[in-house]
């Protein structure tokens, strides 16, 4: 193997690690911010859900995901195997790196889908029934619906559906599977009154809650930019680049727009809303952060901004308790990314893209939907109205996060 060769592989092996890094420390910025987001009562069993759903993720995703979502690209490295230089010189160093590192980079987009689901179903589900979603989720779930578009099974491909880094594949896909255990779960007690009114529940922490959307922001360059896959020559550099630049340019217009419009309809510069902007801009520019212009992608974000208060607005007037807003981020704008590639990336198709966002969300809410209710038939999900009102700190965990404070 020439050096060039073997230099090739090693630069594009350590930027899948360092992205599939920065991916994984989206974990903590989940972690804190849904922290943040939830009453006092129920932070550590919120972080107890974010530790346990990543390495739940992790486990599933190499012994049944990986496999089902690219077919017999895993049995050689589950069993010690990895690219020999034959491979590496058959391949004219073009497009090879470590199986191992694409493993990687591909299990914290998992654990990121669970991730979404965690803080919609917050402060009234039990947590064992949580995790065993998990084990469907990232074993099962997420791994066929990838397999359809990134995986072996392309049909959505094939029709030209267009999801670079995950806004329908990972986004769309959590906040599917969480609507469907909002739906069944119902609202957290006292949330909504008989005459439509709704009650505030806020969050036990903001300063935690921003430092969990900053955390997620700076992971976000990992998820978008190592989704372009190669770092070795002057193109693909250059791609990465745009991508890092595009990316932030959309969190900001994101945000910046979410608090004009919670100024605009609530009189208020909400934090909460500004905080959710950002990550909207983000999962919208998440479908193309390449093809499209750095002013196109400042749009993209901020229609994301703009949607997402509509949509977490919306769905309280439905009575769709989602705590920290995480389907309206993830689902609503998730959406809206995927048909913003219409806008951005010249041969985009209507049909494809529409194919794909609704096939992936059909089929992760119906599924979800089935395995949520059987998971309720066989064990329940919902803490009893004695346990919510303690908290789940005090009946799942029984670790308080802030023991020198009560209520």
């Amino acid at each position: 193997m020439d050096d060039l060769t073997q230099l090739a592989y090693a630069v594009d092996t350590f930027y899948f690690l360092v992205m599939g890094a920065l991916v994984m420390f989206m974990a903590p910025g989940f972690a804190m911010l849904e922290a943040g987001m939830v009453r006092a009562k129920n932070t550590s069993e919120i972080l107890t859900k974010n530790i346990a759903l990543f390495s739940i993720a992790c486990i599933m995703y190499i012994l049944v995901g990986y496999n089902l979502m690219y077919g017999s690209y895993v049995p050689e490295f589950m069993l010690g195997a990895e690219h020999s230089v034959d491979d590496v010189l058959a391949s004219g160093g073009d497009t090879y790196y470590s199986a191992r590192s694409d493993f990687f980079f591909q299990v914290v987009f998992v654990a990121t889908a669970m991730s979404i689901i965690s803080g919609a179903v917050a402060e009234r589900i039990k947590l064992w029934s949580f995790l065993l979603f998990a084990v469907v989720m990232t074993g099962f779930i997420y791994p066929i619906q990838g397999s359809w578009s990134w995986g072996h099974n392309g049909f959505l491909s094939d029709l030209g559906f267009i999801d670079f880094a995950g806004s329908g594949i990972v986004h769309m896909c959590g906040a599917a599977a969480a609507l469907a255990g909002v739906i069944l779960l119902g609202p957290r007690a006292g949330k909504y009154n008989e005459d439509g009114s709704i009650n505030a529940m806020p969050g036990a922490n903001m300063p935690l809650a921003t430092l969990g959307t900053f955390i997620l922001w700076f992971g976000w360059f990992g998820f978008n930019g190592g989704s372009e896959l190669k770092l070795s020559n002057v193109d693909e550099a250059n791609a990465v680049a745009q991508v890092f630049v595009n990316t932030n340019m959309a969190a900001a217009c994101g945000a910046v727009t979410a608090l004009i419009t919670s100024r605009i309809a609530f009189g208020k510069a909400d934090i909460t809303m500004a905080l959710n902007g950002a990550l909207a801009g983000l999962v919208s520019i998440t479908a193309e952060p390449l093809s499209g212009s750095n002013l196109a992608s400042m749009f993209v974000g901020g229609v994301g901004g703009v949607l997402v208060v509509l949509s977490i607005t919306l769905l309280d007037k439905l009575k769709l308790d989602d705590p920290v807003g995480a389907i309206s981020v993830h689902g609503t704008a998730g959406m809206w990314g995927l048909m913003a590639v219409l806008i951005t990336t010249e041969g985009a198709s209507f049909v494809g893209q529409i194919s794909g966002l609704l096939v992936i969300f059909g089929w992760t809410f119906i599924i979800s939907l089935i395995v949520w209710y059987v998971i309720k038939l066989m064990m329940g999900i919902r803490l009893s109205p004695e346990e919510e009102e303690a908290g789940s700190d005090a009946t799942d965990i029984g670790v308080a996060a802030y023991p020198e404070f009560k209520v």
